[in-house]
């Protein structure tokens, strides 16, 4: 029964892709460990608040992806 939770939320795209400091990114981010908020056109920074280095694309930076992918 966990092995088909497991299939069913890994197809429903429910899950949330990280990206880390000095990867390609444009769009805003929010860091995974304290919620600052950044929008970068280049490369992702090292989180100026916790140094954090975990990002978190912000829900309209995922929609406006999508929409270019279909």
């Amino acid at each position: 029964m966990l092995d088909e939770a497991r299939q069913g939320s890994a197809g429903d795209g429910d899950y949330v892709e990280f990206l880390v400091t000095g990867m390609a990114a444009a769009g805003e981010y929010h860091c995974a460990d304290c919620g600052y908020g950044v929008t970068v056109q280049a490369t992702l920074p090292q989180c100026p608040m916790c140094s954090g280095t975990t990002w978190e694309p912000h829900a309209w930076t995922v929609a406006a992806r999508d929409m270019h992918v279909q």
